[in-house]
């Protein structure tokens, strides 16, 4: 973001002198990221005269979708947000963050930070100026969520400005994402072919991912439907639900109709996200 020129203001050089906490952006799987989201919000907090006055809205992290992440690859979190500032922005910083209390490395569970700090584009408006901002997150679950799975979830999009006389402004909760371990489902149905009025067995597993692990890992007791789409149509019918044992497998048994396809499908979980099973095709004799 640029700085405006004025010669009321603090110099370039003054106010990015202001900034040395906290430190500058790293990449999201930053691990300090916890630390330096506590710094700027306890650097922010100062007496009322000396607190910034830029406000933060419309944030939306990820075009509004959960977060869905395996156990490899990196994954690319798109942020947008407006702020507003009646004398100009100097810098703005985004964090991703779960817990109850930002300002404590006690209270934050989880702690991401945006690659760089957010691209602005500046409009004079009334009273003030606004601001378009973006930025990216880039997640490597394998480095970020290593030390445990329990940081699926909501997270919360902190958001942090300098104005142009080096006050801090924040605000710890302008949007909110879920971040889920993505899931895996596979479906099988024998014997193939089968007579009609026959029974059907159909088989499958759902898994999710382990972040602490790497691998995936059988997800028990947990509702699964199974689906059956005839040979020439293109919707999916409902048939039943199941649950998968205590290892994620599922079995369960249908009667043979027509020709067509046969697949489970999971709805996802606050932790977790959706998964659906190609449909395995049965011939009807």
């Amino acid at each position: 973001m640029r700085i405006r020129a004025a010669a009321t203001v603090l110099s370039g050089a003054v106010v990015l002198s202001a900034l040395v906490l906290p430190s500058a952006a790293q990449a999201a799987e930053h691990p300090g990221a916890a630390t330096d989201l506590r710094v700027f919000a306890s650097q922010s907090v100062r007496p009322q005269d000396a607190l910034g006055g830029t406000t933060f809205k419309n944030g939306v992290v990820n075009k509004g979708k959960d977060v869905v992440l395996g156990v490899t690859g990196k994954k690319a979190v798109p942020v947008t947000f407006t702020a507003f500032d009646e004398e100009g922005v100097a810098i703005t910083q985004a964090f991703l963050w779960q817990g109850t209390d930002s300002s404590s490395t006690d209270t934050i569970t989880g702690g991401l930070e945006s690659d760089d700090y957010p691209t602005c584009t500046e409009t004079p408006v009334q009273n003030g100026y606004s601001y378009s901002c973006k930025t990216v997150f880039t997640i490597d679950p394998a480095v970020a969520f290593k030390d445990g799975n329990g940081t699926a979830g909501t997270w919360k999009l902190f958001l942090g400005a300098y104005d142009l006389y080096a006050n801090a402004s924040y605000d710890d909760d302008v949007a909110r994402t879920k971040i889920k371990r993505a899931a895996k489902l596979t479906a099988n149905a024998s014997p193939e072919p089968v007579k009609k009025g026959k029974t059907i067995t159909v088989t499958g597993k759902l898994s999710r991912a382990n972040w602490t692990t790497g691998k995936y890992a059988g997800y028990t007791s947990q509702p699964v439907q199974l689906q059956f789409r005839k040979k020439d149509s293109s919707t999916y019918t409902t048939l039943k639900t199941v649950k998968t044992n205590n290892t994620g497998a599922l079995s369960t048994t249908t009667k043979a109709g027509s020709d067509g396809f046969y697949r489970f499908v999971f709805a996802g979980t606050t932790t977790t996200g959706t998964a659906k099973a190609t449909g395995d095709f049965v011939d009807v004799k």
